[in-house]
């Protein structure tokens, strides 16, 4: 378990199930970040079971509440967006709901996880990826110091449409170079 001032960041639970359709069933959630939004409890389940239960994947939780609100995860390997990654190298991929956007928890969440990613992990270097028209996930990563790398075209998302990603990436030398 990962913590911030606001926010847990715990492995997901099936107990979750119920809470993570409350917010990952809105439609202004999921694709834009290239994902359907879910259906039922069920189907939030089911995510929990076969896509959540993955290494480095955590559920956002509310200190104050004790709900799941978002989730975040660093992925290596195939789960991966951008095929200029390297060894010793993850993408980071994160979302939260509707009601809590422009609160600063997500840039909270991601700051720790970067700090998790760098200093446990030993990463050299964290990717994060956006779609063109996502400007939260863009200034989430703006305010956590990932840089410009390059965008791709043409690129199916796993809505089945086709979309232009641009990339980003924070080195741990620039990271260190940002930590107070």
């Amino acid at each position: 378990m990962l913590e911030t001032s606001r926010l847990l960041l715990r492995p997901w639970e099936d107990g979750d199930a119920e809470a993570l359709y409350k917010y990952a069933k809105d439609p202004a959630v999921g694709p834009i970040a290239g994902w359907p939004p879910h259906t039922s409890v069920e189907n939030s389940l089911e995510v929990i079971r076969t896509i959540f239960c993955a290494p480095e994947n955590y559920a956002v939780v509310l200190k104050r509440t004790g709900e799941p609100v978002g989730s975040i995860c660093l992925m290596s390997g195939e789960a991966v967006h951008t095929a200029r990654m390297v060894q010793g190298e993850a993408e980071i991929g994160y979302w939260i709901g509707v009601p809590y956007w422009g609160r600063g928890l997500m840039p909270e969440a991601v700051r720790r996880l970067l700090r998790h990613g760098f200093e446990d992990l030993g990463l050299q270097a964290v990717w994060c990826g956006y779609y063109d028209g996502n400007a939260q996930s863009r200034r989430v990563q703006e305010k956590c110091g990932f840089r410009y790398s390059h965008t791709e075209y043409g690129k199916p998302s796993p809505l089945g449409d086709v979309r232009t990603e641009h990339f980003t990436r924070l080195t741990r030398a620039d990271w260190l170079r940002g930590v107070d």
